[in-house]
C-alpha cells in the first residue's frame, strides 16, 4: 500500500498476528468496488489454526498491556488518531472503493469518525478511569463496624471484535479504541466484503507503537474463522455489529462459557410523524435513510408511521424527495446515493419491495433498478399504504427502501411503533416538544430521536429487544469493555 495513491488493484494483504504480518494458509480472495465491480484488493483467508494463534496472541500480551499506565496506553491512541488522520485521503479512497460510500461519507463519517474515535479515548477524564472514591460503611466484620471498600474497574481481558461492513473504520475504532484505553488486548475479524480499511488501520496502531499481539487481525469468507474467534477459550469477550441472526448464534456459543458480550445488532427504526410535525424536517430526516450508507444502516428511520393529518402530504413530500436524487457512482460530486455492498445483497432489497408489492403496499417511489449498468445500485424507494403486519415493513431491509403505515391517534403510534421484534432507535417528530418526549418515553428502543436523526457521541448506544445487549459509545465504551471489582478491607 501506498499512503499517497491509495488501493493498488490486485494487492494482496497478510494477516496481522502477534506483531507480525504473515501469509494467510486459506489464500486471497478478491475485494469488489460495488460501484464499478471491479477488484480493489485481495484479502487473506485465515485458517482456524491461525485465528487460534492470533488469541493465544491477544492472551499473552494482555497481561504487560492492562498493566501499563493509562497515559501511556493514551498515547498510543492520540499518534494513531493522528496517523490515521494525515493519511485521511487514500484511507477514505480505499474505503470508498470498498462499501461504495460517497466521498463525503468516506472522508467524514467513515475515517473522519474513526479518527475522533481514537481521539476520544485517547483524552479520558479522570474520573473515568479505573478507581472510584473509597467508600465507608458500618459493618459488623471491621473495627468499630467500620469497613472500607474500593471500586476499580478491570480489563476483561481478551476481546474479540467481530465487525460490520457498512463502516469499516468508525465501527471497529469504536470497539478497538475504548477496549484499549481499558487495557484490553483485541482479536479483529472484519466483515469479509471490506477488510483491507481494517488492515490499515493495524498499520497505524502498530506504526503508533501497540506492543507486539495487542492487537491482531484474521479476516476470511469462511464462517470458520468468526466461529473460532468467538469461541476460542482464549477470549474473554466478544464484541459484534451485524444481524441479528449471527449476533443468536455468536450469543449461544459466549453462553455457554458465559464470555461477556457485547451486541449491536438489526434495527427497524420507527419514525413517529405527529400531526403538528414539520414536514420539511421529518422528510430530510427520513431521507437519509436513502443517502446515508444507501439505508445499510442500523439506525435508519426505515418504518414511517404517520398521523392521518399529515400520511398523505408525507408520502407525497417522500417520493418527490425520493426521485429528485442522483443514484450513480459515489465518487461524482454531485451523488447523493450510491450501490450497496453486493450482488446478492441488492437482490435481498429488490425481493422485498416485490414482497411488499404482493403484501399490497403501492409503490409511489423507486422500486425499479436504476441505470447504472455496472455496480449495484438500488433506486431509493418508498412503500406507501403500509401496515404494520406486511414482512417489508416487520424485517430489515438495510437498503434505501422506506415503509409508511398510517395510524390514527398518539396511543396508535405508540403501540404500532412498539409493535417490533427490533428496538435500536426511533425517531419522533412534533412541534410540540412536551409531546414529542411524552411519545419518546414510551417508546421501546434503546435511543429516541426529537425532532433529528443526529447523534450525541457521548450518549449511549445500543437496543432493547433483538437490537442487541449492552451499551457502548463515550464513557459507555469504557464501562463495556470492563469488569467491577471490589476491594474491601477492615476500616
Amino acid at each position: 500500500m501506498n499512503d499517497a495513491q491509495g488501493p493498488v488493484v490486485g494487492e494482496a494483504q497478510r494477516l496481522f498476528v502477534g506483531g507480525d504480518w504473515v501469509e494467510p494458509h486459506g489464500g486471497h480472495y478478491e475485494v469488489l468496488d460495488p460501484a464499478t465491480e471491479r477488484t480493489v484488493g485481495r484479502a487473506p483467508e485465515a485458517s482456524p489454526d491461525q485465528v487460534r494463534e492470533a488469541c493465544a496472541a491477544a492472551r499473552e500480551a494482555l497481561g504487560p498491556w492492562s498493566r501499563t499506565p493509562p497515559e501511556e496506553r493514551a498515547a498510543v491512541l492520540a499518534r494513531a488518531a493522528d496517523l490515521i488522520r494525515a493519511r485521511l485521503l487514500p484511507y477514505a479512497g480505499l474505503a470508498q472503493a470498498e462499501t461504495g460510500a460517497t466521498t463525503a461519507t468516506a472522508r467524514a463519517m467513515q475515517v473522519g469518525v474513526a479518527v475522533a474515535r481514537f481521539r476520544r479515548y485517547a483524552r479520558v477524564e479522570p474520573a473515568e478511569w479505573p478507581i472510584a472514591p473509597q467508600i465507608n460503611e458500618a459493618g459488623p466484620m471491621g473495627r468499630a463496624g467500620v469497613m472500607g471498600a474500593l471500586a476499580v474497574r478491570q480489563p476483561v481481558g481478551v476481546v474479540a471484535c467481530v465487525t460490520s461492513y457498512n463502516n469499516p473504520w468508525a465501527n471497529p475504532a469504536g470497539k478497538v479504541a475504548p477496549a484499549l484505553a481499558m487495557g484490553n488486548t483485541v482479536v479483529v475479524k472484519p466483515a469479509p466484503q471490506d477488510p483491507l480499511s481494517v488492515y490499515r488501520m493495524a498499520e497505524a496502531l502498530e506504526e503508533a507503537g501497540v506492543p507486539r499481539g495487542v492487537v491482531n487481525v484474521v479476516s476470511g469468507r469462511a464462517v470458520a474463522v468468526g466461529e473460532t474467534a468467538v469461541s476460542s477459550p482464549d477470549v474473554d469477550m466478544v464484541s459484534f455489529t451485524g444481524s441479528t441472526a449471527v449476533g443468536q448464534r455468536i450469543a449461544e456459543a459466549c453462553g455457554r462459557d458465559m464470555r461477556r458480550q457485547l451486541m449491536e445488532l438489526g434495527g427497524k427504526g420507527a419514525a413517529v410523524v405527529l400531526d403538528d410535525a414539520d414536514l420539511a424536517s421529518a422528510v430530510a430526516g427520513i431521507g437519509t435513510t436513502f443517502s446515508f450508507y444507501s439505508g445499510q444502516i442500523c439506525t435508519a428511520p426505515t418504518r414511517v408511521l404517520a398521523q392521518r393529518g399529515v400520511y398523505d402530504r408525507l408520502v407525497e413530500q417522500l417520493a418527490l424527495y425520493a426521485g429528485r436524487l442522483k443514484v450513480g457512482d459515489p465518487r461524482a460530486a454531485d451523488t447523493v446515493v450510491g450501490p450497496v455492498i453486493s450482488a446478492a445483497h441488492r437482490d435481498r432489497v429488490e425481493s422485498y419491495v416485490e414482497l411488499g408489492r404482493k403484501e399490497g403496499a403501492v409503490v409511489v417511489a423507486g422500486g425499479e433498478r436504476p441505470p447504472p449498468e455496472r455496480g449495484f445500485y438500488v433506486a431509493p424507494t418508498v412503500l406507501a399504504d403500509c401496515t404494520n403486519d406486511m414482512r417489508s415493513v416487520r424485517e430489515e431491509i438495510f437498503g434505501p427502501v422506506v415503509t409508511v403505515v398510517p395510524f390514527d391517534d398518539e396511543e396508535e403510534g405508540v403501540a404500532l411503533a412498539n409493535d417490533s421484534d427490533y428496538g435500536l432507535i426511533d425517531y419522533v417528530w412534533s412541534a410540540d416538544v412536551a409531546r414529542a418526549f411524552r411519545v419518546a418515553r414510551r417508546l421501546r428502543s434503546g435511543g429516541v430521536g426529537v425532532n433529528t436523526v443526529g447523534r450525541n457521541m457521548e450518549a449511549p448506544f445500543g437496543g432493547f429487544k433483538k437490537s442487541g445487549v449492552g451499551r457502548d459509545v463515550g464513557s459507555y465504551a469504557l464501562h463495556a469493555y470492563s469488569e467491577v471489582q471490589a476491594i474491601v478491607w477492615p476500616g
